[in-house]
């Protein structure tokens, strides 16, 4: 498919590109930069720009072109992986926030330290240079780099090599404040840009013959509009409703595995909550970005369900053209630009994220500790080298980004494979006070090499076929549920065969008891985190109710 672009959509992104490029080398120009304002950006982020910058380090072009394909292929059921990252987001906020704040950490490793010392730092600071470098910069990459290909006919290695020098110059150059200050403009400029396309499409249906929900239902596959499945509901989508394995069960377990891990103990998202100013901050903003996580289920997902009503004439059964055909077909000239800036901002945020995120693991993780007497400027320096290293390598690794059928459910499978011992190390991390450094460390080792297999066997490129999702019927939702139950008896065998942790440790870095999470400290009022936390329960339920 051949897409035009006009010049003046030309302009509106080359505009785009060099402002946001001003944008994030300026924020940080007057200040003389020290480690902590790097990595950290000073710890003095508010609530607002925590919640926004972890909503927008999330949202990746693989997002706004996989859940539209996702919606166009199997429908509002791929919207579970947003509204539940809400609970996991509240999790972040009420459950581990505080100890964060409270220890002052600069990384997540740090924390595994602080609670199981320094081998399990070592071992966590690897798997998250993994997780930045295959899941947030490589797929992104070749997400981003197959669209602009659709747009403007630039090869995807070109595309591949542009995005990634502008995008590091400024994460480079300019650390964390650089990153969460052009993350909140960009957010602004995805959630509008998603509206605007969803508006479009909308007021496209009635020359389609659609002018009430019925009539909408009538045209799409049954149980396209809903969002919890049964196995039989599945198949009735299609071959790839059946493979997704996202039934209600395989949500209500196999998610919040891979939600810990992500929106928990991911460096690349915490990061944002480590530069906060004020444990208010730190938790309030992962509430505030729960409440956005709402929206993509609307602005993302459904525009693809109207995509298969209005175009699968021209998609046919390539559900990744779903966003660039809606784009091409419904926009007027100068909004095309604008969508297209809307999609170098999904990409950026994700990619700067998770360059800054590597750059810091491997300056205060692995340099510090290696040699405790480098100074700031020389963190800095490493931080900046490692940031480089990385992202070529995951430039590499873009190129194979076609070898996966779909890029959304690409990278699921990918955080399913490295998400159980994580979440099951930081999980009972903070609520086991038997928990030993020892479990940490055996639990990390062992899972990370059980999740390496699960996913080579489930690889058809490695494997020649889907073992475990057409052998065993185990699709990588519940792969990931398995897979931490095995961590979690592996971590409690080895706890209660090894040495108690000591006192001081469980008493600075775990809960008394799991409801001392919601039960500790007076209310606050309007001010208060569990209240925020309560309403957005609430929210989830009445959705989920009507959906």
């Amino acid at each position: 498919m051949d897409l035009s672009i006009a010049t003046v959509d030309l302009i509106i992104i080359v505009v785009y590109l060099v402002g946001i490029l001003l944008v994030g080398i300026l924020s940080v120009r007057l200040r003389k930069m020290t480690s902590e304002g790097y990595f950290l950006a000073g710890r003095g982020l508010g609530w607002v720009m925590v919640g926004a910058a972890l909503f927008a380090s999330n949202i990746s072009t693989v997002h706004l072109v996989g859940l539209a394909a996702s919606g166009y292929n199997e429908g509002l059921v791929w919207g579970n992986f947003e509204w539940l990252a809400a609970i996991t987001l509240i999790m972040l906020g009420l459950v581990f926030a505080p100890f964060y704040f409270k220890s002052r950490i600069s990384t997540l490793p740090e924390f595994l330290e602080k609670r199981y010392g320094s081998t399990a730092r070592t071992i966590m600071a690897f798997i998250a240079i993994l997780g930045a470098l295959f899941v947030h910069i490589g797929m992104s990459l070749y997400a981003g780099a197959v669209v602009f290909h659709a747009f403007f006919g630039i090869n995807v290695l070109t595309s591949i090599l542009v995005i990634s020098v502008i995008t590091a110059v400024y994460t480079v150059l300019g650390g964390l404040k650089a990153v969460v200050v052009t993350e909140s403009v960009q957010t602004i400029i995805l959630i509008l840009g998603a509206i605007v396309l969803t508006g479009f499409a909308i007021a496209a249906l009635p020359d389609h013959g659609v002018s009430s929900l019925a009539e909408l239902k009538a045209q799409l596959k049954p149980g396209q509009l809903n969002m919890l499945h049964s196995k039989e509901s599945l198949e009735l989508l299609g071959e790839g409703g059946f493979e997704s394995g996202l039934t209600w069960y395989a949500c209500l377990l196999g998610y919040p595995v891979l939600g810990l891990w992500y929106w928990c103990s991911d460096q690349t998202i915490v990061q944002r909550v480590l530069g906060a100013k004020s444990k208010h901050a730190a938790q309030m903003g992962p509430i505030f970005a729960g409440f956005l996580k709402i929206l993509p289920v609307f602005i993302l997902v459904f525009p693809g369900v109207i995509a298969y009503v209005l175009f699968k004439d021209i998609i046919g059964t390539n559900a990744n053209q779903a966003l660039p055909v809606m784009i091409d077909q419904l926009l007027p000239t100068g909004l095309k630009g604008l969508m297209a800036a809307t999609l170098l901002a999904a990409l950026m945020s994700t990619i700067a994220a998770a360059l800054n995120s590597s750059a810091t693991l491997v300056a205060v993780d692995i340099v510090k500790r290696l040699k405790p007497g480098t100074t700031d400027r020389q963190q800095i320096k490493y931080g900046r080298i490692a940031a480089i290293v990385v992202m070529m390598l995951a430039m590499l690794w873009s190129t194979q980004g076609d070898k996966f059928s779909s890029i959304f459910e690409g990278i699921n499978k990918i955080a399913a494979a490295i998400a159980p011992p994580v979440a099951t190390v930081f999980l009972f991390g903070v609520f086991s006070k038997r928990g030993t450094s020892r479990a940490a460390i055996v639990t990390l080792v062992s899972g990370l090499i059980l999740g390496i297999t699960a996913f080579c066997l489930d690889f058809e490129p490695i494997s020649g076929q889907m073992y475990l999702t057409r052998g065993l019927s185990i699709p990588f939702m519940m792969q990931a549920w398995w897979l931490f139950v095995i961590c979690t008896v592996i971590y409690f065998v080895v706890s209660y065969t090894s040495p108690k942790p000591p006192a001081e440790v469980i008493e600075n870095y775990t809960w008394e008891s799991p409801l001392s999470v919601i039960t500790r400290g007076k209310f606050e009022g309007l001010r208060d985190v569990r209240l925020w936390a309560g309403i957005l329960v609430v929210t989830l339920a009445v959705m989920y109710f009507i959906f």
